[in-house]
Order: C-alpha cells, then sequence, then structure tokens
C-alpha cells in the first residue's frame, strides 16, 4: 500500500486528496475566509447563561454564538478562568505553570451559573464547525495536538491511545511521557507514537509547549473576541496526522506551498522532505492523477462499484441511508447467499471510503442484502471494522441485525463535503445540439487562431470533455487529420474530466 497527498492551490483556496494506491480516499478543502477551524482557541465572550440546559451561548466572533455545555467545561475550568485573569494584565508571564496555583475541581452534577457569568472572558477550543443553522460546538478543556502526542494544560492525566494494543508498548510510552512532563500539563500519547524513543517525544511537547506560551503572550493585547491560537493549516494537520512509511509521494502544484509543507517536515520527520515535490506540469494537478474523474465518479447519489454491483446514498435531517444494490451480479453466481455476501464485502470496502470521502458524520444506516446465516453476518461485520480501522474520525459500528442494517455512528466535526456532479442541459429548449454543431464551432475559433502566424510554430492543444474527446479521435483521429490537412498543423487533444460537456479550450501550453 502507497499513499499519496495532492495538492491543489488557487487564488482562493487549496484542495487536498489522500490517494491510496492512486484510489482517492480522502479530499479536504481548505479556504482562505474560513474563520474558524476544528482546534482553534480563541479569547470569548459569555452570552446568555440557559439554566434550563445547563449551558452557555459563547461569542467567538462568529455569526451565530458557540455553545457550550456544562460538561464541556472540563474538571479544572476555573484553574483556567483564574490563569485567564492573570495573564489578561500583562503582569503575569509565567506561563510554564510550575508554580500556579491550582484551584478545585468543579462538581461534576453542577450548574454552568455557578462557574460562568454572562459577559465573562474565558478560553474555548472549537471542537465541531459550525453546521447549516448551528454555531459551533466548544469546549474550555484546551488540547494541543502534536505529532506524537497532545498537550493538555492543566491536567495531570497520562494517557495512550486506544489503539496501541500491545500492554507492553502502552506501559513503555506511559513511563517515558511521564519522564517528561511538565507539571500542571497532562499527555496523550497518540497512536503515532508507537515505537518512539523519549527524544522524539521530548521534541514534539516542546513544539506544543512554544504554540501554548505563544498563544498566551497574545493574550493581553488582544480584544474579545479573538482567536489566540490556530489550528495547523489543513495540508500539515494532515501530514501530522497520517504521515508514515506507506506515504510515497506529496505533490504540490504551487511552489511556496511546497516550501512550507517541506519546512513543516523537516521539523516532524526530516527523512521524509525529499518526498515532497513541486508539479509543473501543464495538464491541471488533478487532471494528472485522474482525481477530476473519481470525483465525479464517487459524489453522485448514486456510486457504481465493481461486479455490477451499486450503492444508493440519501441524506435526510436526521441521518444518512445507504442502499447496497446487487446489480447484475446476481445472473452470474450460482448461490444467492454467496452473491449477497460477496456484493456486501465489496459495499462494505467502498462505504468506508465514501464515509471518509464525503466526510459524512452522525447516524449512518446501511441496508445490506440479507444473508440467512449468522456466519456470513459475522465476516461482513468483521470486514467493514477492518475497512474503517484507518479512518481518523471517531466512530463505533453495531452488528448486522436479522434485516441486514447496520448502524454506524461517527463524529461529525465539520460540515458534510457536498460535490455537484451533475451538469446543467446544455440547451435550454431540452434539444442537444449534433456533435456537427460544435464541429463547426471549433473550426471557426481554430481558423482565428492560426490566422496569427507567429503562433502557427507553436504546440497547439485542445481541451475538451471526454467524451468529444473520443468523438474527435474516432475512426483513426479523423476530425484531427482534417484539420491537419486544412491547417498543415497537428492538433492534439486533451481529454479534461473536469469540462462539461460542451466546454472546450484551445491553448498554446498543455
Amino acid at each position: 500500500m502507497k499513499l499519496e497527498l495532492i495538492i491543489r492551490s488557487n487564488s482562493s483556496d487549496i484542495d487536498f486528496a489522500l490517494l491510496r494506491d492512486g484510489r482517492l480516499i480522502e479530499l479536504n478543502n481548505e479556504s482562505n475566509d474560513n474563520k474558524i477551524s476544528v482546534g482553534d482557541i480563541f479569547l470569548a465572550k459569555a452570552g446568555k447563561v440557559l439554566k434550563g440546559l445547563n449551558a452557555s451561548f459563547v461569542d467567538v466572533g462568529y455569526a451565530k454564538d458557540g455553545f457550550l455545555h456544562y460538561h464541556d467545561l472540563g474538571a479544572q475550568v476555573q484553574s483556567l478562568n483564574s490563569f485567564l485573569k492573570k495573564v489578561s494584565t500583562g503582569n503575569y508571564k509565567d506561563f510554564t505553570l510550575k508554580n500556579f496555583q491550582f484551584e478545585k475541581d468543579i462538581d461534576k452534577g453542577g450548574t454552568i451559573d455557578k462557574v460562568l457569568k454572562p459577559k465573562q472572558n474565558i478560553l474555548v477550543q472549537i471542537v465541531k464547525e459550525p453546521i447549516s443553522t448551528k454555531g459551533p460546538r466548544i469546549s474550555s478543556e484546551l488540547s494541543i495536538a502534536g505529532r506524537y502526542l497532545v498537550l493538555v494544560p492543566f491536567s495531570n492525566r497520562v494517557s495512550v491511545s486506544q489503539k496501541i494494543e500491545d500492554p507492553k508498548e502502552k506501559d513503555r510510552l506511559k513511563k517515558l511521557a511521564k519522564s517528561i512532563k511538565p507539571k500542571g500539563f497532562g499527555l496523550i500519547l497518540r497512536t503515532v507514537a508507537k515505537g518512539k524513543k523519549v527524544a522524539e517525544l521530548d521534541k514534539d511537547l516542546q513544539n506544543s509547549l512554544q504554540r501554548w506560551v505563544e498563544m498566551c503572550e497574545r493574550i493581553p493585547n488582544t480584544n474579545t473576541p479573538s482567536k489566540v491560537l490556530s489550528e495547523l493549516n489543513r495540508a500539515s494537520s494532515i501530514l501530522r496526522d497520517v504521515l508514515n512509511d506507506s506515504f510515497t509521494n506529496i505533490v504540490v502544484d504551487d511552489s511556496d506551498l511546497a516550501d512550507e509543507i517541506r519546512d513543516y517536515i523537516e521539523e516532524i520527520d526530516p527523512g521524509k522532505v525529499g518526498m515532497v515535490k513541486d508539479y509543473q506540469g501543464h495538464v491541471p494537478i488533478f487532471e494528472k492523477f485522474g482525481i477530476e474523474r473519481q470525483i465525479k465518479a464517487a459524489f453522485g447519489e448514486t456510486v457504481s462499484m465493481s461486479k455490477g454491483a451499486y450503492l444508493v446514498i440519501e441524506h435526510t435531517e436526521a441521518l444518512h441511508v445507504i442502499d447496497v444494490n446487487s446489480g447484475n451480479r446476481s445472473n452470474k453466481a450460482t448461490s444467492q447467499q454467496d452473491t449477497a455476501l460477496e456484493v456486501n464485502l465489496i459495499a462494505a470496502t467502498e462505504i468506508a471510503r465514501q464515509l471518509r470521502l464525503r466526510d459524512m458524520g452522525g447516524i449512518i444506516v446501511v441496508d445490506f442484502i440479507d444473508m440467512n446465516t449468522n456466519e456470513n453476518r459475522q465476516k461482513l461485520y468483521e470486514h467493514l471494522k477492518n475497512e474503517m480501522a484507518s479512518d481518523r474520525t471517531k466512530h463505533k459500528i453495531l452488528p448486522p441485525s436479522k434485516f441486514g442494517l447496520v448502524q454506524i455512528t461517527r463524529q461529525r466535526v465539520r460540515p458534510e463535503t457536498n460535490i455537484n456532479t451533475q451538469e446543467p442541459n446544455p440547451n435550454k429548449n431540452g434539444k442537444v445540439e449534433a456533435p456537427i454543431v460544435l464541429i463547426d464551432k471549433l473550426d471557426v475559433e481554430l481558423r482565428k487562431i492560426l490566422s496569427n502566424q507567429r503562433k502557427r510554430n507553436e504546440d497547439l492543444f485542445l481541451h475538451v470533455h471526454p467524451f468529444v474527446a473520443a468523438y474527435l479521435k474516432r475512426k483513426m483521429r479523423m476530425q484531427q487529420r482534417k484539420w491537419f490537412v486544412e491547417h498543415k498543423k497537428w492538433i492534439k487533444i486533451i481529454p479534461r474530466d473536469a469540462y462539461m460537456y460542451l466546454q472546450y479550450k484551445f491553448s498554446f501550453k498543455k
């Protein structure tokens, strides 16, 4: 298995495509106007306290106030509030918490009005981005994620990721963490810390502590509400979470962004800096790696799979529903149960990919093809769990019911990725132009272009939809040959998956 991260940059945002063996498994976007991201820490102002909900709305500078429940305050919120008051004066410079006097933990069954007052300043962290009409979900239990560990201020806890199952490795990591843990801070060892030495863990810890100090230094001169600590940009956060020995390439079409990524990898894993490559090709980077084609195939309501099977994915306000269909596969098998198991296993693999690709969260109900035996249902359940094991988002899968339904919950921290794969009818009257009409348009524009004698010696490319490209190349490249005979110049045709049916572009660059 090899992993590649393909990064496309333009003036307004950046797109990240994660490929496993050339197959798109994750698609992310980072927009310049995205003011709130999971992990950001804000100096915010408490708003109305809702005793009935035991929660408060908090102004973080977004159109909709954040929602802070009592259970999201964190046991040491009184210590956090006391620390914030001292730091806000500008006179308190000891950000290490070595000599800080901690307050008593709040009562688990307490009420928020005893802890938080309207218009009170408070430090909060985004745990869920604004979705639909709701504002962000926030917490005052702060954490700063690094490559190998998570730094938790005002805590004394040391824990290890549950995905590390070896008890000896867990004990080793705990001992190392306790040996470097600074007073007043807790540590959570991440999955990628497995097998790492104390020097690597300590370097990561010092980077996180430095970010904590820089955040505290901003507080005295910051107006409320304001962001005081930003989560890493999406490229760095993806690399922080998934960079491992399986990575083979990180390809970027922007040289400045490529340099930023090299600098970040130099910090976290210097041996992998060489895998960052600048893309200089003339074909758009997502076209070059077949990503545009995969996006159009993966984001429709119907998703085709191998051997004729397909998924139907529908969304409601409360949940997502996925229906598994065998298609024409049932005509080719000798046993209905063998067919059901085979299609369900294929579907489970694709569903695991779709959940990650679309970043679907909340409740997902999958209607698999009915299977009569417990043995086959167990095989499906284990296969689905294995396929979703690499999903970094928290999730839980229940075994198939007797009706073939599988219920999945997947943490929702940001809006679902939706890409419209439908294209408008090219003609408003509902009639489609004959291909020859498009050829006539191309002929007219081609004559205009080639009338410029200075351009005749340069290579000329025609970018068109793949269907149109196939038409132009039919019958031994008939249309290309006609143009060559007429203009004494070979026009190179480039299929573009991102183009609509009647969209085209002549260019002297590929």
